[in-house]
């Protein structure tokens, strides 16, 4: 089978073509090639299928297996898939995902795509639909207590569940005693992805991110794109910023006025190969 490894914002994947190949077990799939040392290693898989709805469809499975509903940098990189191969010429995709269909824009050079604006949607802040246990019309700067911490929380949907939390320095946290806490806190039905956000400017936010089914990861644009939502509604920053992450930077805009936010990065292609079923 053959298979290209991407990443964007080192938030890397293992991409399938299953328009042209079958995968039987994707969930067992997506445990073997995510293996840092005993398989090609990944935060996860990703399979591109035809779709009735859209140009393509992107089916993501986490590093654990789980099914996951949307990845920000996963889509930009199916976007590069599709076009560096031919498989469309358009620069302008539409692509389902267990979220809906987000409308994309490809920017290109010398034939290749080099970075993809993402529609991202529109954040939804009601508890029910994030989905958190709580009570009341939304869940903002509300406080959680995680590992015998109290913590201040902002929950978000971007078609998957977010929990932001601003702190003074990103870098002095120990995600993995922290985020798992989180990701399991029953206030969560369907665990949830965690920010950790410092600001640093009214344009320039911080981010570290622990992952649902994937743990820490170098980046998230759906992250990316909670964090942004929260921070406006919390008067920390201006509606457009300079995300960093430890893999790289995404530029996240929210346009109030349409009530839809929009992400560009970058796409990379890393290597291809071929496994053994």
């Amino acid at each position: 089978m053959k298979f290209t490894k991407m990443h964007g914002c080192g938030n890397d994947y293992v991409y399938i073509d299953t328009t042209t190949q079958r995968v039987e077990d994707r969930p067992a799939l997506a445990k073997r090639v995510s293996a840092r040392h005993f398989g090609i290693g990944a935060d996860g898989l990703i399979c591109i299928d035809k779709s009735d709805v859209a140009d393509f469809k992107m089916d993501m499975y986490n590093a654990d297996g789980s099914q996951g509903k949307m990845c920000g940098n996963g889509i930009r990189c199916v976007a590069k898939y599709v076009y560096d191969r031919g498989m469309t010429d358009k620069t302008e995709l539409t692509i389902e995902t267990g979220s809906g269909v987000k409308a994309l824009k490809l920017t290109v050079e010398n034939g290749k795509v080099k970075t993809v604006r993402v529609c991202m949607g529109a954040p939804e802040f009601r508890p029910e639909l994030i989905p958190v246990r709580a009570d009341g019309e939304n869940f903002i700067m509300k406080p959680i207590e995680v590992g015998g911490v109290h913590w201040e929380a902002t929950c978000v949907s971007m078609g998957n569940p977010h929990a932001v939390v601003f702190v003074d320095n990103v870098d002095w946290l120990d995600l993995a005693q922290i985020g798992p806490g989180f990701e399991n806190h029953p206030m969560f039905p369907e665990q949830v992805n965690t920010e950790f956000v410092q600001v640093i400017d009214d344009h320039t936010l911080k981010m570290r991110v622990w992952e649902r089914g994937s743990g820490e990861t170098l980046a998230c644009g759906s992250g990316s794109s909670a964090s942004l939502a929260a921070a406006v509604v919390c008067g920390k920053s201006a509606p457009k910023v300079k995300m960093l992450l430890r893999g790289g930077e995404l530029e996240i805009e929210w346009d109030r006025a349409e009530n839809l936010i929009y992400m560009t990065g970058p796409a990379v292609t890393v290597f291809d190969g071929e496994i053994d079923e």
